[in-house]
């Protein structure tokens, strides 16, 4: 086999990288089928087969906007996990700031753009071998042993298991083979960039066949640590997976599966980028404090990737977990049951001061997570009938024991300042010491019945309805235990309780003792409908219209404070999404199918937006949930690609999204109209002026028309690869040379927009030059070829001082791979 990785994008209304399908082997007869079919019109043989629907079938036969990316493109191109996907897929928006806190969303829709809390729903769906996975930490994961990764964009709710509001990620693993093959590959880069993958696949016996693949991946950090005198945010990866599959007849499948992936790198940390003005009196913003405690950051200049975190730094990620998948054809239809269990276990510390100063001296809350997933499908497929049905049960509990704890420079840094040497805030002792310890678990459970019905009206007319009963049960438990520098209990009511002593006023200012136990449940009933309709051999057109949902989510991390200092327990519940998503498409294949050209455009209105609310204290309450009233998201994608030749391909993929709060009255405020005094009853706050220091201010703005956080108006990507058949000591191959590259214009990183949180567009560029032939492949690769200086992401420090942190994007990198196969 000549191993390939030509990078063929653009097919079914987004970008496709592949290679033949000839050169791998189909997940499934059906797939042979699909693809002998198409292959028999196309010569070509270029042929991408998916599984989005449940079913195997060409790409662009898909009457929705999917993208699906090949493992070998991912490999070429370098992007080895879900986060640094989003170079590929221009409408795939991935922010992590750690793990935990990670964003994965579609279109500018997904998950809460902030502080993750575990008590809301991803809209975006991960799934790794029809096995959902719950908390988006899997997208940092090195992706391991990947055949093929399918982003579906749009509501997904009567197809799959786990109910998705924006999409869904499909990603499929390399199965176990009756023929004996195997791989490996080793990198090597600057930066001590070190990355080993090898599988090997085989029979056990003529009903038996097992695969086992590894993959480890390490890098030096890319943000220089003054105070520890380390490189930090580095790469520290390792991973595992095992799969038997048992065949008895043609008719069944029994895929046993086992992994298991650990990070352990020292991060995540940032980096001083800017200082904006807030609403607090000059004395008590970031500059003013800084000088006052003599403190001056290593560089004002962000893009020195220098910084002087004082708290120790860990990003400790383990997950994995067992699946057993049946499939079973029975006459017409195949069953499919798949039964999983995951865990993930989460060990983080973090400098949440962003400083080098003993201000938050420690902030973690690891966490343990298990879920158990059941789900059984049933496929039948007829001339004129094709329909799909399935029940889905999930279960999963999560437990967390959070620590904060002021520094010796916290009384300084966030009480009111003073010339007195007796005033608390000169006194180090007032806050040194004080913990806040949190004790929470989640429990949800969530139960549904969904299908989908394809009726070919006529050869060309096909209609398409769906259908989804869903049921959610959620209960969680929080609190919080306050203990002063002697480890004694404090209280910040007039009476302090049994075992506790009163808390002084600013000690209770910075944590306050709180006890929750949220709980709800929710039934939902949701459909869809799409029409699509063959205009030619290679034309399709379809339109859809889903009424959809996310479930309610209960606030798992504190609730806020009243104007009175009491806990608003009104906060503990969020009510569920109700979400209308209209979207048309046309899919094209030119030029005797060497060329496909799909655009659509959409339309997705969503009621009471599950919205992360910011808090500006260190600790009393960091983040929760709240509902925006209404948001919108619109915007059209079109994408291209042609195979000139054996010799030539090049794709292009562009994606304009329009995506905005339509009504939100009452959301946190930015940082310039954070930090003064109460908004007087009455005075209506003003977004777009940033008002006189020291002013009162609003505890809540109107950001009504603003746009959402985390979405780029234009992005856009593009790849081109050509190669020339040459002998190269006596091996007979092609010498190749590749580049590709993406755009994203400029967008917001708060949860309310903010000038200050402004990062801007920027454009990357990368190439790849090497040789391959029958069984090997041997490449040089640079990726930010010129070195460009970007953002990933901003962050607010808490405190309401003005300093805005962040952390930069990768430098330029550059190495070679090393590839065999056989």
């Amino acid at each position: 086999m000549i191993a390939r990785s030509l990078l063929l994008a653009g097919v079914a209304s987004a970008s496709i990288f592949a290679s033949s399908v000839h050169a791998e082997e189909a997940p499934a007869p059906a797939a042979d089928q699909a693809a002998q079919v198409d292959q028999a019109a196309n010569p070509r043989g270029d042929v991408i087969i998916v599984t989005a629907r449940r079913r195997a079938e060409t790409a662009q036969e898909v009457p929705l906007a999917i993208s699906v990316i090949r493992g070998d493109s991912i490999e070429a191109t370098g992007n080895f996990n879900v986060v640094k996907l989003q170079q590929l897929a221009p409408t795939l928006q991935v922010y992590t700031t750690n793990p935990r806190n990670t964003s994965v969303n579609i279109r500018g829709l997904g998950v809460p753009f902030g502080l993750t809390s575990d008590g809301f729903e991803q809209g975006v769906g991960i799934y790794v071998d029809d096995v959902y996975n719950s908390r988006v930490a899997a997208a940092t994961f090195d992706f391991l042993d990947v055949n093929q990764v399918e982003v579906l964009r749009g509501p997904q709710g009567t197809l799959y298991g786990k109910n998705t509001t924006a999409g869904a990620i499909n990603i499929t693993t390399n199965q176990p083979t009756f023929d004996f093959e195997g791989r490996a590959e080793l990198s090597v880069g600057n930066l001590n960039y070190r990355q080993a993958k090898a599988a090997i696949s085989g029979p056990l016996s003529d009903t038996v066949a097992a695969r086992l693949a590894v993959a480890a991946t390490s890098r030096r950090g890319t943000l220089y640590n003054v105070t520890s005198q380390r490189w930090i945010n580095e790469q520290d990866n390792l991973g595992i997976r095992g799969q038997l599959l048992f065949r008895p007849n043609d008719d069944l499948d029994i895929t046993l599966s086992g992994d298991y992936s650990r990070q352990d790198p020292e991060c995540c940390g940032t980096t001083f980028v800017r200082v904006g003005r807030t609403q607090r009196p000059l004395n008590r913003q970031y500059d003013a404090l800084a000088a006052a405690q003599g403190y001056v950051v290593p560089s004002r200049n962000p893009y020195d990737r220098l910084t002087d975190l004082d708290s120790n730094l860990n990003a400790g990620n383990k997950i994995g977990g067992v699946s057993a998948r049946i499939k079973w054809d029975i006459g017409p239809g195949t069953l499919t049951s798949v039964t999983a269990w995951r865990f993930w276990d989460w060990k983080p510390e973090n400098d949440r001061d962003f400083t080098g100063l003993s201000i938050v001296s420690r902030s973690q809350n690891p966490s343990q997570q298990d879920q158990y997933s059941q789900e059984f499908r049933y496929n039948y497929e007829s001339q004129k009938i094709d329909f799909v049905v399935g029940l889905f049960g999930f279960k999963q509990r999560i437990d967390t024991q959070g620590t904060e704890q002021q520094g010796v420079n916290a009384a300084q840094w966030s009480l009111a300042p003073s010339t007195n040497p007796l005033n608390p805030a000169n006194i180090p002792a007032t806050l040194a010491g004080l913990t806040a310890s949190n004790t929470q678990y989640l429990k949800a459970e969530s139960a549904a019945l969904f299908g989908q019905l394809s009726w070919k009206v006529t050869d060309a007319l096909t209609l398409q309805p769906g259908l989804r009963l869903n049921y959610d049960k959620k209960s969680g438990f929080y609190q919080r235990v306050v203990t002063n520098a002697q480890g004694q209990a404090i209280s910040c009511t007039p009476t302090p309780a049994p075992g506790t002593i009163a808390g002084t006023s600013q000690q209770c200012g910075v944590y306050q003792p709180q006890v929750s136990a949220p709980s709800d449940s929710a039934w939902n009933f949701t459909y869809d409908f799409n029409v699509n309709y063959k205009v030619a051999r290679d034309i399709l057109a379809y339109a859809t219209y889903a009424k959809s949902f996310k479930t309610l989510g209960i606030n798992q991390n504190g609730l806020p404070l009243n104007i009175d200092n009491t806990v608003n327990y009104d906060a503990a519940t969020v009510k569920p999404e109700s979400v209308h998503h209209f979207e048309v498409g046309l899919k094209t294949q030119l030029w005797d199918r060497r060329a496909t050209f799909n655009i659509s455009a959409f339309r997705t209105t969503i009621k009471d937006f599950q919205a992360t609310v910011n808090g500006g204290q260190f600790g009393t309450v960091r983040g929760y949930l709240a509902n925006a009233e209404k948001v919108r998201s619109q915007g059209i994608e079109a994408d291209f690609k042609v195979v000139a030749s054996d010799r030539f391909t090049a794709y292009a993929n562009a994606a304009y999204t329009d995506a905005k709060y339509k009504k939100f009255t009452n959301a946190p405020c930015p940082p310039e109209l954070s930090g003064g005094p109460s908004q007087p009853s009455g005075v209506p706050a003003d977004y777009s002026q940033p008002g006189v220091p020291g002013a009162p201010s609003p505890r809540q703005c109107d950001i009504s028309g603003q746009d959402l956080p985390g979405v780029s108006k234009w992005a856009f990507s593009y790849g081109a690869e050509y190669n020339i058949p040459v002998t190269l000591l006596a091996k007979e191959g092609q010498v190749y040379l590749g580049v590709d590259g993406n755009y994203r214009s400029h967008w917001n990183s708060n949860a309310s927009p903010s000038r200050y949180t402004e990062v801007k567009g920027y454009a990357l560029t990368n190439f790849r030059a090497g040789f391959r032939g029958e069984g090997f492949d041997i490449f040089g690769w640079v990726r930010n070829a010129f070195d460009v200086n970007y953002i990933e992401n901003l962050q607010v420090a808490p405190g309401n001082t003005g300093l805005i942190a962040g952390q930069v994007g990768d430098p330029r990198t550059w190495g070679g791979t090393l590839k065999f196969s056989f």
